[in-house]
């Protein structure tokens, strides 16, 4: 088993294969997009399934997908089967902005991938124009129905922004009444590819739990699953359940068991960090599996005890988008 500087197990790969999206919400990036990375910068799919074999030997178990959206790079479907076969791994799911999903869901099923996690900040279509700046809801609505019907693990995640969609935090906790999926609250992070800071301390957790708690009084707390980012809610009688996730907090870091790897290639050990080691040039200068595997090792010990301590270890003023992190 991995583990950490501070004691912590490492068993969950968050892989980006591609900084580009066929959106462009607000909270994310630029309204313009941003410059996007050359093909020859991005981590092949035979990188990546290399580094993914060396992680789940070093006792990585679960790999998620990521994006920019995933679904935008050509020949996903070809790397995820090939991902699914690696031995090691107990989990490979996915996070996507559901445009282009509904069509692959059942191949998608077909090979195992148990979980989806779904952007969604809204459930009106003129408010998810406003925030993604493209009216392709119904594409996204019918992905939600599909992974259900076929009986997909579903997460919604809404990033709860001030003065943009507060006001869908209780028509999202309603679809817990009926479906069985998780809707999770997300504080607004800072990563929007521009400057200054997010909106976070506006609508923190504990301010969307009292939101939710005074419309759902019967409101209860259940069980977190270890090393949970989110605090799980249910309200009595309700199929699904509620999650808030205190990004901008930070209040999990004492149980993060996750690692981020970039687009091109960055090793993340803190959502926060600037990156702390580039497997994509380690890989291109020819070192050996061994060799890279002694170099992650060697990251790992070193991370940092939190997000805020890793923020304060970078310089500058301008937030990179989510994009080019990694979700």
């Amino acid at each position: 088993m991995l583990v950490d500087n501070h004691g912590r197990a490492i068993n969950y790969l968050r892989l980006a294969v591609t900084d580009r999206c066929n959106l462009r919400c607000a909270y994310c990036m630029p309204a313009e997009g941003l410059d996007w990375l050359a093909r020859k910068e991005l981590l092949s799919y035979e990188e990546m399934i290399r580094l993914c074999t060396i992680l789940a030997g070093m006792g990585i178990q679960k790999i998620r997908i990521t994006g920019g959206e995933p679904f935008v790079r050509r020949d996903l479907m070809t790397f995820i089967e090939a991902l699914v076969q690696l031995p090691g791994l107990d989990e490979v799911n996915i996070t996507t902005n559901g445009v282009l999903t509904a069509p692959l869901i059942p191949q998608l099923k077909a090979l195992g991938i148990h979980s989806l996690n779904l952007s969604l900040d809204t459930l009106d279509r003129n408010r998810f124009y406003a925030i993604t700046r493209r009216d392709v809801f119904p594409a996204v609505w019918t992905s939600l129905q599909m992974a259900l019907q076929h009986e997909m693990e579903v997460k919604i995640n809404a990033v709860v922004m001030d003065g943009k969609n507060t006001q869908d935090i209780l028509p999202l906790v309603a679809l817990t009444k009926e479906l069985p999926l998780s809707v999770r609250f997300i504080e607004e992070m800072p990563f929007n590819g521009s400057n200054g800071p997010g909106s976070g301390i506006t609508w923190n957790y504990q301010r969307i739990h009292a939101a939710i708690l005074k419309a759902h009084p019967a409101l209860y707390k259940i069980p977190d699953p270890p090393s949970s980012t989110s605090m799980n809610y249910q309200i009595p009688g309700y199929r699904g359940t509620v999650g808030i996730i205190a990004a901008y907090t930070r209040s999990f870091c004492g149980s993060c068991n996750r690692i981020r790897v970039t687009p091109e290639g960055l090793l993340k050990t803190c959502l926060y960090d600037g990156g702390v080691l580039n497997i994509k040039d380690l890989m291109r200068m020819g070192l050996s599996d061994s060799r890279l595997e002694a170099e992650l090792a060697a990251a790992f010990q070193h991370r940092y005890r939190s997000g805020w301590e890793a923020e304060r270890s970078l310089t500058g003023s301008v937030h990179p988008s989510m994009a080019l992190i990694g979700g």
